[in-house]
């Protein structure tokens, strides 16, 4: 797909971090976008920075999802590119014991209902709403449209804690195959990015001998991934017609230790 300003693009969690970077890649391409983000602030500041539009959006709740579709539709026309960047997570052991009385804790039901909503459904239900609006156009050089979603490492080798993260991650790598046969009949095209440790604004707010630490365990190169080498692959995956149904690490090499 060639990416310029005949084509538009739907980014969730478009207000920072992976999303952020992914929406100013396409931008630099002349590609008109549109923010999905429940950060208003943030969102409505990139989309003026872009020239794009931000649309309040809880991607958990289909009648938040469906609305947020219409307005960038309304702004930018039918989109031709979805990325599904937005995501939760949490630390937190399917049980244990506190260590001062012994209590013995369980992980809550409703916390991890609450990330298997924003991280697998969250991800389904755009894929759906924007593939259906997708199978309205006409296609452009053999394809309609491309969908780019973002799962983790950890979908493959979570740590102690991340029990709720890794399943909703892994269930997005689940999806890709089927999702992509499913939509290669009405030429839409589905891969999905594993990223390692990314310099997002989850880490931002670490201690700099903490984020110095978990770059040094990357084995090449040594450091933080950059939000705009995921936006790279992420752009590659548009552009290269014959990248469809894959899941690719973006990780440095690196193999996440148990804890």
């Amino acid at each position: 797909m060639q990416l310029n300003s005949s084509v538009s693009a739907v980014i969730t969690g478009g207000a920072s971090g992976l999303g952020a970077a992914t929406a100013r890649a396409l931008a630099d391409q002349g590609v008109k976008v549109a923010l999905f983000d429940l950060n208003e602030d943030l969102g409505e500041a990139l989309a003026a920075e872009l020239g794009g539009v931000f649309c309040k959006v809880n991607v958990s709740d289909e009648a938040s999802v469906v609305a947020g579709f219409a307005k960038a539709r309304k702004a930018n026309g039918q989109e031709r590119i979805l990325f599904n960047c937005a995501g939760i997570g949490n630390a937190m052991k399917t049980v244990g014991r506190d260590r001062k009385t012994s209590e013995v804790r369980e992980f809550p039901f409703s916390e991890y209902i609450r990330i298997v909503n924003v991280n697998q459904i969250g991800t389904f239900l755009c894929t759906v709403k924007s593939a259906a609006g997708m199978l309205m156009l006409n296609p452009v050089e053999g394809e309609r449209g491309v969908i780019v979603n973002t799962a983790s490492v950890a979908a493959e080798d979570g740590q102690v804690g991340q029990v709720a993260y890794s399943a909703t991650k892994a269930a997005v790598v689940g999806m890709t195959l089927p999702i992509a046969r499913d939509l290669s009949s009405e030429l839409i095209r589905l891969n999905t990015i594993l990223p390692g440790i990314f310099d997002t604004p989850l880490l931002a707010s670490a201690p700099e001998n903490v984020r110095q630490a978990l770059g040094a365990q990357v084995p090449h190169p040594a450091r933080l991934g950059a939000p705009p080498e995921y936006a790279s692959l992420a752009l590659e995956m548009c552009r290269n017609g014959y990248f469809n149904g894959e899941d690719v690490r973006l990780d440095g090499a690196i193999r996440m230790a148990p804890r």
